[in-house]
């Protein structure tokens, strides 16, 4: 791996008892985002969590296999996987027939959709209020995919960033009147404070997956797949979504 991909790695060592005869010797390399709350962020102690952390963590430990996550950012994670410097990759990321091309996904593990955020004293109440002005996007999201989609029809332009914080500054410093994210990761925000309301009921979307290059790595989607089954029967699953958004 280069120097640039060593950064934000964390070694996870994680043999279920009942499971440890049967563990692959092999420490997967999985690679993530650096910041896309509920599913991956640091949290106030410093320590990265979210749901796909805890959802990866908790199947790896059902499955009895060893893991490397490595926290690169949407963009760099896809090129990981692409150079084969990471065997698969979690981050939000929307089971599409195009993706489908390129990756093999895991069964879905969240279901997922996109939302409008404004301002929270914002007149903005319709896409028709868009004419005329300037939305924010995260590059390569199904968020940018829609605004895209809905950018002629409603009169609007793009700003395009490679992370959501910036996304959400150029909002709420006036550059843009609205950003299109996936709907929970914005109700998430809103919980904690972010000053955005949310006009629109949820654009319906994509699930998310566990991916990997396609026809590479079976056996990782495999045993995603069958642990995901079992934290789901256990509660765990539950748990784990409960921890960070809330009913």
């Amino acid at each position: 791996l280069t120097m640039g991909l060593l950064a934000g790695s964390l070694t996870v060592p994680v043999f279920a008892a009942s499971d440890a005869d049967s563990a692959s010797d092999k420490k997967w390399v999985i690679a993530t985002d650096t910041v896309f709350k509920p599913f991956e962020y640091t949290d106030d102690d410093g320590n990265f969590v979210g749901i796909d952390v805890d959802v990866l963590d908790a199947i790896a430990k059902d499955q009895g296999f060893e893991y490397e996550l490595k926290s690169l950012g949407w963009d760099a994670s896809i090129a990981a996987c692409q150079a084969g410097q990471a065997d698969g990759m979690i981050a939000g990321a929307s089971i599409t027939d195009e993706r489908k091309e390129k990756y093999d996904f895991s069964e879905p593990y969240y279901d997922s959709g996109v939302g409008m955020a404004v301002n929270a004293d914002s007149d903005i109440a319709s896409y028709e209020d868009l004419k005329d002005k300037t939305v924010a996007a995260k590059i390569g999201t199904e968020g940018c995919s829609f605004a895209e989609s809905i950018a002629e029809q409603y009169g609007f332009t793009i700003n395009q960033f490679e992370d959501s914080s910036s996304m959400y500054q150029d909002v709420l410093a006036g550059n843009s009147v609205a950003c299109f994210e996936d709907y929970p990761v914005l109700g998430y925000e809103i919980s904690r404070g972010v000053a955005f309301k949310l006009p629109l009921p949820m654009e319906n979307g994509n699930s998310y997956g566990f991916a990997v290059m396609k026809g590479q790595n079976t056996e990782l989607v495999e045993m995603f797949n069958a642990g995901l089954k079992n934290i789901k029967d256990s509660g765990k699953y539950d748990e784990i979504l409960n921890t960070y958004i809330s009913k």
